[in-house]
């Protein structure tokens, strides 16, 4: 027998390193992602390897032979979940492959606006060294920062910031709380009333419906006015008009932004006229490193499901199995 693979994401070397190893899969590569189109072949796939398309309860119901859709990464925003639930079908996330990644992006978005370095950038071009008086930089060392989240990634952040001598908060009701405290952080039950305290407020936390929007006018207005918001997660989490007028109104002393609402971001969109914002193209958990590993343990999800053996942990409706 020979499973079919449909895979709607660029065929990365991860994926091939799984699935050229095998001789009983065949895959192809599908770069027109239009509903329409799926729909037509999806019915010939035993497999579906998914990038940011939707993957609709359409889909789901011509996926006549369909026993496991992956998704590379850990976002599935645009995948029916409860009609693959319906139908049986197990979603399955590429675990941990890029959490350090993205871990790492959140340091990195915090030493940026701390180090004022898109600032001292552009004035240093232009002679002005009186720059680094007039718009101090801070030390991360002493600072107090709030992560929303103890999931794969929340869980490597802490580390990093505790090893940069920072207070670190966590918000997070559905972990075991003392597992935050033997990261080295505290953990917080009510977030918002510490939003004064905090110098940096990181949102490392997936998106839902409890989470959509949940930093928004007040949550931002409650922040000192020196203080920096962080969202590495999901766009939406962090409320882009609230943003914006934050921003505008100096309400916030600057933010850093990996995810957006529409994606590709386009240029008109009103966070980019602000000089004290950095943004990344949804790249938080892309490198050389990740994308190898993410397309193995992407890849390795569907063989597992073939094979019988799909680890559980790595399953987001784990009720089908």
């Amino acid at each position: 027998m020979t499973y079919k693979i449909m895979i709607q994401t660029p065929i990365s070397d991860g994926i091939k390193s799984v699935l050229e190893a095998r001789e009983d899969v065949a895959y192809e590569h599908f770069s027109n992602h239009a509903e329409e189109n799926i729909l037509q072949h999806i019915g010939n796939y035993d497999a579906a390897i998914l990038g940011i398309a939707p993957f609709t309860r359409r889909i789901v119901e011509k996926a006549e032979k369909l026993k496991i859709v992956a998704r590379v990464g850990v976002g599935y925003d645009a995948v029916d979940v409860p009609a693959l639930t319906d139908h049986g079908i197990p979603l399955a996330i590429a675990g941990i492959a890029n959490s350090v990644t993205v871990a790492e992006h959140s340091l990195l978005f915090m030493l940026a606006l701390a180090k004022r370095t898109a600032q001292y950038d552009r004035e240093t071009r232009k002679g002005n060294w009186n720059i680094r008086f007039e718009q101090p930089a801070w030390d991360l060392a002493g600072r107090t920062v709030l992560i929303l989240g103890f999931g794969r990634i929340g869980r490597r952040l802490v580390p990093r910031c505790v090893a940069m001598d920072m207070r670190v908060l966590v918000h997070d009701p559905y972990v075991v709380q003392d597992a935050i405290v033997t990261a080295g952080a505290e953990p917080v039950a009510d977030w918002r009333a510490v939003l004064n305290d905090i110098d940096f407020l990181s949102v490392n936390c997936p998106k839902n419906a409890e989470t959509d929007g949940m930093v928004g006018e007040a949550e931002l207005a409650a922040m000192r006015d020196d203080a920096f918001v962080i969202n590495t997660a999901r766009g939406g989490i962090i409320d882009e008009a609230a943003l914006d007028m934050a921003l505008e109104r100096n309400i916030i002393g600057g933010a850093a932004i990996d995810p957006f609402v529409v994606e590709p971001a386009t240029p008109d969109n009103p966070l980019f006229r602000h000089e004290n914002i950095l943004v990344s193209p949804h790249s938080a958990g892309v490198t050389k490193e990740s994308v190898f590993r993410m397309g193995a343990a992407t890849a390795q999800n569907v063989v597992d499901c073939f094979d019988g053996k799909l680890d559980p942990a790595n399953v987001v409706n784990q009720e089908v199995l």
